[in-house]
């Protein structure tokens, strides 16, 4: 660079100062035109500050509340938060010994895992393109390791149909190449007869029989599909004289009949891409860091029973359930990030109309189920590392999903049940102890040493847990279109956040954008009052 020429801005640095002496709003339209703008996925949190020493109280103590402290107690506000609960990170939890699951029902469930081992209950993997949550994950200094969440080694498993892949454990491996290499061969063998919206010459209808029998590993002679290696092998490969002997395709009869083609895709989706990232040692490793910055910040054992405001400030009530002691505490604005199913039950004086639109978001039922083995049978055994098998029945799918982590240990923890819907109702009624051997059911379809391997197992129905009521909140598109919107404005000096003031419910990345968008609300409306 040549002396005495100022070194180049970063778009943070600009953006930043630009926020400074232009205010929120021209840095929100700055963001907007470098294709960063909040609604969209942002890469950075809005710069906020001065604060000038304003209070917010912020409820809820999961991952929205904690960013909301943590951004605006870094801007100059002064923040207090409310959590429910006796710890914080909401949904965002991970298993460990002795960790306490109640439900509303009274089922009872504590975690007995070995010291070392977790599992995570609520949030699990973060897709690379969730910039706001990697953003805290570095600035937090949380290690990301890989999550596998694809592995064409798992299994699927059906009992629909009468052929011979009924009741039989497959590779998704087998799946994936017999379907594509019968789908190849079936256009190939045709192409010359279809009618093409856009007229292709004979060279290039040549060319793309050429790319048909590639991809789907066709006979040249004859373009039929006759297996591949990349199903595997009867007999594996090895040194000296063994050549191995390549495995027998299904056919594609048995493969429609039972089913298995509905777990294969040509690219995974957008949101399920085929590797993702977890936090090194458990999800609740995101929470704890944010605790480190802003822990002090925190009031536990704090349930919100009334929400009231004037035009000068809020007023909270709350109680702590295990004394039952009340207190009301008031500041400048408030943050909401409870679920809107716990959130419409509590008193406030919101306008009717807001209250209604509450009524809009459906709760999510959903269960997990983490087993805790006695070895890692699935590699030892299967030589699955990582992903998912599928157990196809006539009443429901089960995913089994194995650890990305602890590679050939000695023990692990495998996600037997992880479901929504009628399947999360059906099956959070039972028993704990019901629940546990529906799961062993299911797993030993695929898995001969399932029952025998499992030493313990810690779950939770997310729809049946107190200060959750849902695994997530899910919106019609009327809805996001009505009743959504008005709830993404604030009411008086009340700004809703969290995961269901997203369109991605349900993610991490959710809490975190919409955060980021109600934060750079509330602080333009503290600048100008």
């Amino acid at each position: 660079m040549a002396p005495g020429r100022p070194h180049p801005m970063s778009r943070r640095d600009f953006l930043i100062r630009l926020g400074q002496y232009a205010g929120t709003g021209m840095m929100l339209n700055a963001m907007a035109s470098l294709g960063m703008g909040i609604a969209s996925a942002q890469e950075i949190p809005p710069p906020l500050g001065p604060g000038n020493g304003k209070s917010v109280l912020i409820l809820g103590a999961g991952l929205a509340g904690l960013c909301a402290a943590y951004e605006l107690s870094r801007a100059g506000y002064n923040c207090t938060v409310l959590e429910a609960r006796g710890f914080a990170g909401g949904r965002c939890q991970t298993a460990r010994r002795g960790t306490v699951m109640e439900e509303v029902t009274g089922a009872h469930s504590v975690c007995e895992f070995d010291e070392g081992q977790y599992f995570n209950h609520g949030p699990w993997r973060i897709p690379y393109h969730h910039l706001s949550t990697l953003h805290y994950t570095k600035v937090l200094n949380v290690p990301l390791e890989l999550m596998l969440n694809d592995n064409e080694q798992a299994y699927i498993y059906s009992e629909r149909g009468t052929g011979a892949l009924r009741g039989k454990a497959v590779r998704r491996q087998e799946v994936a190449a017999d379907m594509r290499g019968y789908e190849a061969e079936i256009l190939a063998k045709s192409i010359h007869q279809l009618e093409l919206d856009s007229p292709l010459n004979e060279e290039d209808l040549e060319r793309f029989v050429d790319y048909l029998v590639a991809h789907g590993a066709l006979s040249t002679a004859d373009r039929r599909y006759l297996g591949t290696r990349g199903r595997g092998y009867d007999v594996p490969r090895g040194g000296l004289l063994n050549a191995g002997s390549a495995s027998t395709p299904h056919s594609m009869a048995d493969l429609l009949d039972a089913g298995l083609w509905q777990t294969i895709r040509s690219v995974a989706s957008f949101d399920q891409p085929k590797t993702m990232f977890q936090p090194v040692g458990g999800m609740d490793r995101i929470a704890s860091a944010f605790e480190r910055e802003i822990g002090h910040l925190v009031t536990y054992n704090a349930e919100i029973s009334r929400i009231t405001q004037n035009q000068q400030q809020v007023t909270i009530r709350f109680r702590n359930p295990d004394t039952n002691e009340t207190q009301e505490t008031s500041a400048d604005f408030c943050v909401c990030t409870l679920p809107l199913f716990v959130l419409k039950n509590i008193e406030s004086d919101f306008p009717d109309a807001f209250r209604t639109a509450m009524n809009a978001a459906s709760a999510v039922t959903s269960c997990k189920l983490g087993l805790q083995m006695n070895s890692r049978f699935w590699e030892e055994k299967d030589r699955i590392y990582g992903g998912h098998s599928r157990v196809i029945t006539e009443l429901e799918n089960v995913q089994i999903s194995y650890p990305s982590h602890g590679f050939q240990g000695s023990k692990g923890i495998v996600q037997g049940i992880y479901n929504f819907g009628t399947d999360a109702v059906r099956y959070s009624v039972r028993s704990l102890d019901d629940r546990l051997e529906h799961a062993l059911q299911m797993g030993e379809k695929i898995h001969p040493d399932y029952r025998s391997a499992c030493e313990t197992s810690f779950g939770v129905a997310w729809h049946l847990v107190k200060y959750s009521m849902g695994a997530y909140a899910s919106w019609s598109q009327e809805a996001y279109n009505n009743e959504y919107r008005l709830l993404c404005e604030p009411s008086g000096r009340v700004f809703l956040c969290g995961d269901h003031m997203s369109y991605l419910p349900g993610w991490m990345a959710g809490a975190f954008d919409s955060t980021w968008q109600q934060l750079a609300r509330l602080h333009e409306m503290a600048q100008n009052a």
